[in-house]
């Protein structure tokens, strides 16, 4: 897998994968309410998929959000399917483990 660095960007409500060029390779986007990131759509480039590349970023999103102190409501099918994949992440799930 290519090296990516995950960021929020909170004034387009998502976090991004960018590559070393400087290119966003996926979006994992969310809405915020308050204690609760509710992520709505992830997208890969397609030209990018099957290097791992939304696999990264999911998790370094989890990752970004459980260092904020909110939980999360898995509403896009990937970011639910890589929970149930990581049970580690299963706690941040809101409603879940209060």
């Amino acid at each position: 897998m290519a090296d990516v660095d995950v960021r929020d960007v909170p004034e387009r409500q998502r976090f991004e994968a960018v590559g070393t060029d400087g290119a966003v390779l996926g979006v994992a986007e969310y809405e915020r309410r308050p204690g609760v990131v509710v992520f709505t759509h992830t997208e890969v480039d397609p030209r990018q998929e099957g290097h791992g590349i939304g696999s990264t970023l999911v998790r370094s999103a989890l990752d970004l959000v459980r260092a904020s102190g909110d939980r999360i409501e898995p509403a896009c099918p990937f970011v639910r399917a890589f929970v149930a994949e990581h049970p580690d992440y299963a706690d941040l799930v809101a409603g879940t483990g209060d």
